[in-house]
């Protein structure tokens, strides 16, 4: 009978099981921010494996389609703007800095702040509203109660949002970022420092 060698079980590497899921979806949304900013929304989905350093296997056991990439990009900009509006120091400005950095990071973000009725596909419009809604939510629980702020009317403060939005286009995050704070300052708005949120 033949004596196979035990393996030295030191050499093996650690079985991080849901810790290394945790960070390889991390990873993939934080590259499909910048490989969507890079090249849009219909940029491969195997550059955004790439660029989060797994296999495309790894990618689609996370997000089985392109839709579920975007929307997981779209949720954790959503959520970093809210916190940083339940921060204790926050302000309109410096919540507007946050919502500033995802706008010059994210098509996808600012994609969905110019979500209107002509996409029909079966709960894309609605999740899109609702999470536009929270966006908004988030930014006048900072607004001054007195409504003097000139964002203050019903429908201005979007319709601002979206149209700085609109002027975030360059081919750098540089730029994308001067002609954001160009259109707010157009807009007579103060924006905090340009900066994710992180707690």
């Amino acid at each position: 009978m033949t004596q196979h060698p035990v393996p030295d079980q030191r050499q093996r590497p650690a079985n991080d099981g849901p810790r290394a899921a945790a960070r390889n979806r991390a990873a993939l949304v934080a590259a499909a921010r910048e490989i969507y900013a890079e090249h849009g929304l219909d940029a491969p989905l195997s550059a955004i494996a790439r660029r989060a350093g797994v296999g495309q296997g790894v990618l689609y056991r996370h997000f089985p389609d392109r839709a579920a990439v975007t929307t997981a990009v779209l949720e954790e900009n959503v959520r970093q703007i809210e916190q940083a509006a339940a921060a204790e120091d926050a302000t309109f400005a410096g919540v507007l800095g946050v919502l500033t950095w995802h706008l010059k990071e994210s098509a996808a973000f600012i994609g969905l702040l110019h979500a209107d009725g002509s996409d029909r596909r079966s709960g894309v419009r609605a999740h899109a509203l609702a999470l536009s809604q929270r966006v908004e939510r988030a930014l006048r629980a900072h607004l001054p109660d007195d409504g003097g702020h000139r964002l203050s009317a019903a429908d201005d403060l979007m319709l601002a949002v979206a149209m700085v939005s609109g002027a975030v286009t360059g081919p750098s995050h540089e730029e994308r970022e001067r002609r954001a704070l160009a259109a707010w300052r157009l807009l007579g708005v103060e924006v905090g420092p340009v900066r994710p949120f992180y707690g």
